[in-house]
């Protein structure tokens, strides 16, 4: 007997499977991370997502149910890898003054594939007329991307540049030559020479 020919149905239910399973995933890994992180504002911005994580996975829940489908995960090995690598981070890094910036790092590759899929799961909603799924999954993706936003702007700050540098070793610098990182930021990203 002939195997049924997948459609887009199939698809869009098998990547809805696989980000309910990320987003469960992503509750208990945001309580890590937040336990994790120094400073208050990273651990402010990992518990609020870890919140709203929760209610992504409760819209999931409403998109199987305009499916008529149970709510039901699927491993997905890509979260689980980010996962692998956020440990392995925490490990290397947790005790250093790198940590909160290996963090966010870690988490915005979390926060790039939840983008990445629900934007793809809201376009096929769409292409398959849901239009009430397309709403919920469009709702989720805005959060995740101010996620990836608010991370960013840490990750910017002051309190995230103490990975970085210590202000002894830009004082012995010579005066008005700076980091490259600084050169380059000064200059638009453009390349200056050393």
């Amino acid at each position: 007997m002939a195997a049924k020919e997948k459609t887009l149905n199939d698809l869009f239910l098998e990547t809805l499977k696989d980000v309910y399973y990320a987003e469960k995933q992503a509750v208990r890994q945001l309580q890590k991370a937040a336990k994790a992180a120094k400073s208050d504002e990273l651990k402010q911005a990992f518990t609020q997502h870890r919140e709203e994580s929760q209610g992504q996975v409760e819209r999931l829940d409403q998109v199987f149910e305009i499916l008529g489908k149970p709510a039901r995960g699927k491993t997905c090995e890509a979260i689980q890898g980010l996962n692998a690598e956020m440990a392995e981070v925490l490990e290397d890094f947790g005790d250093s003054p790198a940590a909160d910036a290996a963090l966010i790092g870690t988490a915005q590759a979390v926060e790039h594939y939840e983008i990445a899929r629900y934007g793809t799961l809201k376009t096929w909603a769409n292409q398959l007329g849901m239009t009430d799924a397309a709403t919920l999954l469009d709702e989720t993706l805005q959060e995740e991307k101010r996620t990836d936003e608010l991370l960013t702007r840490i990750a910017e700050s002051a309190a995230n540049r103490e990975a970085g540098e210590d202000d002894e070793d830009e004082a012995e610098k010579p005066a008005g030559r700076g980091s490259a990182a600084s050169r380059s930021a000064k200059s638009g990203g453009r390349r200056e020479p050393a």
